[in-house]
């Protein structure tokens, strides 16, 4: 039966707002599966359907988004294992994960949504507090975003559009987590974008429950009284360090900020006044649509007035210590790209619960690593990583270390 979503939520409309999480303006087809593909068995535990009604029932804004889905569990064999082997049940479903990357592109296409599925990932992320152990306590990438009152904090203003984008993926793909999807789409629209490779693992375990969403107030905002100061106190509880909060910063060159929402910015410049997508707001970028470095050359120069400069974007050219890698980035984007594609995998994995432990990796094999090793961060549990390659039946495990591409 199809899903019928409350009048509030029954258009879907496109917003391109900045990636960058804060409560001013950081607020912005299927394949066919392998055909050696064998021993795939398909269950639904009670106690996992169960659990996954009561989360969706407690949320009455999006009570009705995702309900008619049901929570499949894919068992996977390795070749040679027999039946009696009994193969683990991960988080998210590999192929799944693999399709839904497909439609996610798809959706890009036509949407041109690429800036709020980059925030909806990073937003789910950033709530994260490397100073509490306990799960999901610690927040970060565990898909509370999809609950009503995480929503209705001020940074996420918008978000529930990048929501209904979604939902369709989400019900023809309910092998894959919520916070899997998130993390997905925000990887997918940077790549489709023109970014770089994000050496992205998945396997992420869902929070139940609106009761387990984060307080308000863990994301950055825009206009603080000492900016340079704010961006350190909410990216080091995070873990993250200056080069890093630099180099996500230039995840600004996609998307534009919207006055009615954030009170900053333009209603509309000539960069935006004909969309793509809805028109109005104001950019960062002239083509807001493309991932590369000018974020930092527009930022440095400062000559168009179209062009947003928020203090958190003029800080890191003011800060000695940020506009070491600000100037970096400027005169070299395939740096900022390496930089910027460490940076993105280590958000994506900040607070999250792995099943299996050291995570999925998905591989089509259509390039090949270069750059430096990307070492998983502290919090990421595991050493080897289960990396699953397309058409074929088995899981290989390797080292858990990957390289951006």
């Amino acid at each position: 039966m199809a899903t019928t979503l409350p009048s509030h939520l029954s258009k879907t409309t496109t917003h391109s707002l900045s990636p960058m999480a804060t409560s001013a303006a950081f607020g912005s087809r299927l394949l066919p599966s392998a055909a050696r593909a064998t021993a795939a068995t398909l269950s639904l535990p009670s106690s996992r359907y169960s659990s996954s009604l009561k989360c969706l029932r407690s949320s009455p804004f999006v009570s009705r988004l995702f309900l008619n889905q049901k929570r499949t569990s894919v068992f996977l064999s390795a070749r040679g294992f027999s039946a009696a082997s009994a193969p683990k049940c991960f988080a998210s479903d590999p192929d799944q994960l693999k399709n839904a990357r497909e439609d996610i592109k798809e959706l890009l296409k036509t949407n041109f949504c690429h800036p709020i599925l980059v925030r909806l990932g990073w937003h789910d992320a950033g709530t994260y507090n490397k100073n509490i152990e306990e799960w999901p306590q610690r927040g970060g990438t565990n898909g509370s975003l999809r609950f009503e009152i995480e929503l209705k904090h001020a940074a996420n203003a918008g978000l529930v559009n990048a929501l209904k984008l979604l939902q369709p993926i989400k019900e023809k793909y309910s092998g894959v987590t919520y916070a899997d999807l998130f993390q997905l789409a925000s990887a997918t629209a940077v790549e489709d974008a023109g970014g770089p490779k994000i050496p992205m693992k998945y396997g992420r375990v869902d929070v139940s429950a609106p009761e387990q969403c984060p307080e308000e107030g863990r994301l950055p905002d825009a206009g603080p009284p000492s900016p340079a100061d704010h961006l350190r106190q909410v990216f080091y509880r995070m873990g993250l360090n200056d080069k890093e909060i630099v180099a996500l910063s230039g995840a600004h060159t996609l998307g534009r900020s919207r006055p009615e929402r954030s009170g900053w910015g333009k209603p509309e410049t000539k960069y935006t006044k004909d969309g793509p997508g809805a028109p109005g707001g104001q950019s960062w970028t002239a083509k807001w649509l493309k991932f590369d470095n000018s974020y930092f050359k527009d930022i440095k120069e400062r000559k168009d007035e179209d062009l947003l400069v928020l203090p958190t974007d003029a800080v890191l050219f003011d800060d000695p210590s940020f506009r070491v890698y600000a100037e970096k980035y400027a005169e070299d984007q395939e740096a900022f790209f390496k930089d910027y594609a460490e940076a993105h995998a280590k958000l994506s994995n900040l607070g999250a619960k792995f099943d299996p432990p050291e995570g999925i990796v998905l591989d089509d094999g259509s390039s090949k690593p270069v750059g430096e090793k990307f070492v998983a961060a502290k919090y990421s549990t595991g050493k080897r990583a289960v990396k699953f390659y397309e058409g074929e039946d088995s899981c290989r495990v390797r080292s858990g270390r990957w390289k951006p591409r």
